[in-house]
């Protein structure tokens, strides 16, 4: 009896504050959105990710994912939502420098390409990146 009056409030209160909010996020804050891409690089459309320093832009993810050839064998893939003060859902774009990605609408906050680092502005951390696989031919872009 007495076990009960203790666990009963204990486990209410576990309850509420591991349910803060009905929509899941990221570590970095962005909503979580499934991803689960495949594309083949070969294909004319895929044509900027030929060459290491490639990037383009495809739909998906929270408000579109950026993908960058890092090397010949690695890719990286990122939300374009800003980290900072996410809540407004700024967009960042790749700049003139083909390695940087920037938020220019709301806060001018710039992100690294390489590892989605911010390098400039006020965001407290990095895109969300999701995960990568590259088998040669064909590009998997998951979470």
């Amino acid at each position: 009896m007495q076990f009960s009056k203790f666990f009963l409030p204990v486990l209410a209160l576990t309850v509420l504050l591991s349910s803060n909010s009905c929509e899941r996020r990221n570590a970095s804050g962005i909503p979580y959105v499934p991803v689960n891409y495949q594309l083949t690089v070969s294909n004319p459309e895929f044509a900027p990710l030929l060459a290491v320093g490639g990037w383009l832009y495809i739909g998906g993810g929270s408000r579109g994912i950026i993908i960058f050839r890092a090397t010949p064998e690695e890719f990286r893939a990122f939300d374009r939502h800003c980290t900072f003060q996410v809540e407004e859902n700024c967009r960042v774009n790749v700049d003139n420098t083909d390695i940087a990605a920037v938020d220019s609408d709301c806060c001018d906050s710039k992100f690294l390409l390489f590892d989605g680092a911010p390098i400039d502005g006020p965001a407290p951390v990095g895109l969300h990146q999701y995960n990568t696989q590259f088998d040669g031919n064909t590009l998997f872009i998951f979470n």
